[in-house]
C-alpha cells in the first residue's frame, strides 16, 4: 500500500476519534428536565421465550415435519 494512502486512512480515522470526542463534550452541556423521571421497571414485562406470538400450535411435535397431511375425503 503506498504511503498516500495509509496516510489518508489514518487522517480518517483521526477524523472520526476527533469528532466522536467533540460531540460528547458537546451533548455534556444538555440539562436533563425537572420533569423527567426515568420510567420504572416492572417485573415480567420483559421478553419471555414461553409466550407464542405467532398462533402456531405448541408442542413437541409441532413441527411441520411431524404434521400429517390433510386426508381428502372425496369420492
Amino acid at each position: 500500500m503506498s504511503l498516500g494512502w495509509t496516510i489518508l486512512i489514518i487522517l480518517l480515522v483521526l477524523g472520526v476519534v476527533i469528532g466522536n470526542i467533540t460531540l460528547l463534550k458537546y451533548s455534556a452541556r444538555f440539562k436533563m428536565p425537572k420533569s423527567y423521571r426515568p420510567p420504572e421497571h416492572k417485573q415480567g414485562t420483559g421478553f419471555d421465550d414461553d409466550e407464542d406470538d405467532w398462533g402456531a400450535p405448541s408442542g413437541k411435535n409441532s413441527s411441520p415435519q411431524n404434521q400429517k397431511p390433510p386426508e381428502d375425503n372425496q369420492p
